[in-house]
């Protein structure tokens, strides 16, 4: 009997995580739509997937709780009435601080979000994968993790954290689970960036470009139909990672 083709999908109702869900949706799977506060727009995630004949449900959990995201898992299941066979770890907190003057508090959150989450979700993930079934975690990263630089000091120490864990949990979860990760460059402007500025940071990649949300949701499809990787990131960047343009030597 084919396994069934469920997903969850943490952080799905805005941005990467909303293109990644409703991709997921078209491409057969059933979509478990995570969210914290953005209820209504976690239903209209649903609602666009529903409207082209596709499953999904909405589950809320505050990551930054230890006591909710161990049920989140189960709690997606329930919804779907199947077991999950793929986890999109995407939910992910981005605050700026430096080393010099962060706070315990900040540190504290960015790890519960972005790296405990995570583990304790692919552990219960692992826990409920039924008995003979395959199942794939795919970790949304940063490139920056291939090129660390001191700024957003506390949200890159724990996308660093999360890159270890892609690897060891592919070691721990092996044959059975495959898990992989997804470093993307300039893709969205943030909160704090100008269209100019973030144009800026796209064009000066060595590609002189970022991914749209359709490389990064069809980075996702590769991932599911290569059986052969686990341990591994892409690097969705235009080659930011490679950082050779460095302002160190200037040449006229």
């Amino acid at each position: 009997m084919r396994a069934p083709r469920t997903a969850l999908v943490t952080g799905a109702s805005r941005r990467i995580g909303r293109a990644i869900a409703m991709d997921l949706a078209a491409y057969g799977f059933d979509v478990a739509v995570h969210y914290h506060g953005s209820e209504e727009e976690a239903e209209d995630v649903v609602a666009n997937i529903e409207a082209y004949d596709g499953t999904a449900v909405a589950v809320k959990a505050d990551l930054s709780d230890a006591s909710e995201t161990a049920g989140l898992v189960a709690a997606a299941e329930e919804a779907l009435g199947k077991p999950l066979t793929l986890l999109v770890n995407n939910a992910s907190l981005f605050e700026k601080d430096e080393a010099q003057t962060f706070s315990a508090e900040a540190w504290d959150a960015h790890q519960a979000v972005n790296l405990r989450a995570p583990a304790m979700l692919a552990q219960a993930f692992a826990e409920r994968l039924p008995e003979g079934a395959k199942g794939t975690i795919i970790n949304m990263i940063d490139q920056r993790v291939l090129k660390l630089n001191p700024q957003y000091f506390s949200y890159t120490a724990s996308k660093s954290g999360l890159w270890s864990l892609t690897r060891t949990m592919a070691q721990a979860f092996a044959p059975n689970i495959r898990v992989n990760a997804i470093g993307p460059g300039p893709t969205l402007k943030n909160t704090r960036q100008t269209a100019e500025i973030f144009e800026k940071e796209a064009t000066s990649t060595p590609l002189g470009r970022g991914p749209d949300l359709e490389e990064i949701c069809a980075a996702v499809r590769f991932l599911l139909e290569s059986p052969s990787i686990t341990g591994q990131m892409l690097a969705l960047d235009g080659g930011q990672h490679l950082a050779w343009r460095t302002p160190d030597i200037l040449e006229d």
